[in-house]
């Protein structure tokens, strides 16, 4: 039986997408643990509040920490998109060729070595510096053979090499307060994110970002399979190396300042597929908007989740995308018999 699809034109797709995304963007405002009024949080956010308790709030607090979950969930979303089009994998997402585990192996060595006590720029630079690593080794070992099998065998082999290298330092942790925040740190967290922050990640996620948006139109050449995309003039080595550069880069540096969110780019691109008619090019800028949506929404949540302390992001993501990816498989697996 033929699938059906869901056919949305790109105007109205974009619109109820930005509608969402402004919604969840005023709630990422209004919620927290103080209670604050619409028009005070509105007054706050341009600068107009007489009561500088809020304007701090709402302009050094919460307003850093929206934006930055917004940057976060636009790389993820597009890079899940982008990397799930090149491998023409449904299960791909930005941790299948290691980038994550290396961005998170380079902060547990900074914390690891107390850099992080005494600078706290130390983090975003070392995991910045692990996902750069995880690049030249990537290219080091496939560059001699473009398949994507190879490339994907590659990046699992990174993966559990960075995997296994952080669970070594959390097992050699010097003492129980640095092991702790390498806990803390994997799980991803938006919680006091500052300016600072935006501005160490930002340069980096928009070139991945710019790279992405490059490959789109070979991934739509892809989809059709490496011969039939060759014939029509696809340089199957610029586009990999577009998206996984591009995808590197953007996750990478979500990575350096926010810790591993997961499941985000794994899920993202399924929700938004059938309303793009399956069509990768198109895929990938309402990927990043439903990405930004979902990161948004799940740091609202933990926030209103009656619990002593807040719970991390990453750990709601994975509660939630779990059964997705499991889904996921079932469905794929139906679809193959």
């Amino acid at each position: 039986m033929k699938q059906s699809t869901i056919n949305v034109s790109s105007f109205k797709l974009y619109l109820v997408l930005s509608l969402l995304l402004v919604v969840v963007s005023i709630a990422g405002l209004l919620v927290g643990f103080v209670n604050l009024p619409v028009g005070d949080t509105i007054s706050a956010l341009f600068g107009t509040s007489d009561d500088e308790k809020i304007r701090l709030i709402v302009q050094e607090i919460r307003l850093p920490r929206l934006l930055m979950g917004l940057l976060i969930g636009a790389s993820l979303g597009m890079a899940g998109a982008a990397l799930q089009g090149l491998l023409r994998n449904p299960l791909a997402d930005p941790g299948v060729i290691g980038i994550s585990s290396s961005a998170g192996l380079g902060a547990v060595i900074a914390i690891y070595y107390g850099f992080a006590a005494s600078n706290y720029l130390s983090v975003p630079a070392f995991a910045m510096t692990g996902a750069l690593s995880a690049i030249v080794i990537l290219y080091a070992l496939s560059r001699r053979d473009s398949s994507v099998l190879t490339l994907i065998l590659v990046g699992v082999g990174i993966n559990a090499l960075a995997g296994a290298l952080i669970s070594l330092s959390m097992n050699l942790a010097p003492n129980p307060f640095s092991l702790a925040d390498m806990v803390l740190w994997l799980l991803g967290s938006l919680a006091n994110r500052s300016y600072t922050d935006i501005s160490l990640s930002l340069p980096f996620i928009a070139v991945g970002i710019v790279l992405l948006l490059l490959s789109a139109r070979s991934l739509r050449a892809l989809s059709l399979g490496e011969d039939v995309a060759a014939t029509l003039g696809v340089n199957l080595l610029r586009t990999r190396s577009l998206v996984v550069v591009g995808a590197a880069l953007a996750v990478g540096a979500s990575v350096s300042v926010a810790g591993a969110i997961g499941f985000i780019g794994l899920v993202t691109p399924h929700l938004i597929r059938p309303f793009v008619n399956y069509d990768p090019a198109r895929l990938m800028v309402p990927s990043a908007m439903v990405g930004a949506i979902l990161i948004t929404f799940a740091d609202i949540m933990v926030r209103l989740m009656p619990t002593d302390r807040e719970m991390k992001i990453g750990v709601l993501t994975a509660l939630i995308g779990t059964p997705f990816f499991l889904y996921l498989v079932v469905k794929t697996r139906r679809q193959t018999r």
